[in-house]
C-alpha cells in the first residue's frame, strides 16, 4: 500500500467565507458538491488512521511584491487584494485549523504548492508515495500542484467533491477529461471507504 498524504489548498476564507473576496467564483461549486462537509468527512478519517495532512495556503505580502506582471488569476488576486498577509480573508476557515494535527506549510504564493516551498522535502522524509488533493480551484492551483506531483515521482489522487470550480461545467470538464489523464479521480466516500478497507 503506498504511503499517502492529504493535501488541502486554499481552505482560507477570501474563498470560504460568504464575505470573502473570492467567495463568488467558487460558490456554486461549493455548495451543489458540499465541499467543506465532505473534506471534513476525509480529514476525520485520515486523522483516525494516522494518515499525514498538509495545508498549503496562498498568501501575499501586503503590496503584493512578489507578483512581478501577473496575468490572469493572481493579477484578479492582486486588483481585488485577496490572500493579503495579515488580514482575514488569507486565514485558514476554522473547520480546517480546529483539526491540530494539521501540517501547514508556508511559503506558496502562486498556482503550484511545490513552488517556493518546502512541500516536496516534507513528503519525502516522511515516505509519501501518493498525494490526495482537495480543495480550489480544480482548473487553476489543483490542476498545477497535481501535474508538478506526477512529474515529481507521486502517484495523484483527485478527490473530485472535495474540489471546487468556477463553474460546474468547468468541474466535470476537468474530472473527466483533465484529471483522468495523470491522475485517479474519487469521490469522498470512495476514498475514505478505500482506505478503510486497506487499513483493517
Amino acid at each position: 500500500m503506498k504511503k499517502k498524504a492529504i493535501i488541502l489548498i486554499g481552505f482560507q476564507k477570501d474563498y470560504f467565507d460568504k464575505d470573502g473576496i473570492l467567495h463568488g467564483v467558487v460558490e456554486e461549486s461549493l455548495n451543489q458538491l458540499n465541499v467543506l462537509e465532505k473534506t471534513i468527512n476525509v480529514i476525520k478519517s485520515a486523522t483516525e488512521d494516522g494518515t499525514m495532512i498538509i495545508s498549503t495556503p496562498i498568501i501575499f505580502s501586503e503590496n503584493y511584491n512578489e507578483l512581478v506582471n501577473p496575468i490572469g488569476i493572481l493579477s484578479t488576486i492582486k486588483d481585488v487584494g485577496a490572500f493579503k498577509a495579515n488580514m482575514e480573508g488569507s486565514k485558514t476557515i476554522e473547520s480546517i485549523t480546529q483539526f491540530k494535527n494539521i501540517i501547514e506549510i508556508p511559503g506558496k504564493q502562486g498556482l503550484n504548492a511545490f513552488v517556493n516551498t518546502n512541500l516536496e522535502q516534507v513528503l519525502l522524509e516522511h515516505g509519501i508515495e501518493e498525494v490526495v488533493l482537495a480543495g480550489c480551484v480544480c482548473s487553476i492551483c489543483i490542476d498545477s500542484t497535481g501535474r508538478s506531483a506526477t512529474e515529481k515521482g507521486f502517484s495523484v489522487t483527485m478527490l473530485s467533491d472535495c474540489i471546487s470550480s468556477r463553474t460546474m461545467f468547468e468541474h466535470q470538464f476537468y474530472m473527466e477529461e483533465i484529471f483522468p489523464l495523470y491522475a485517479k479521480v474519487s469521490k469522498a466516500a470512495g476514498f475514505v471507504k478505500e482506505t478503510a478497507l486497506i487499513t483493517e
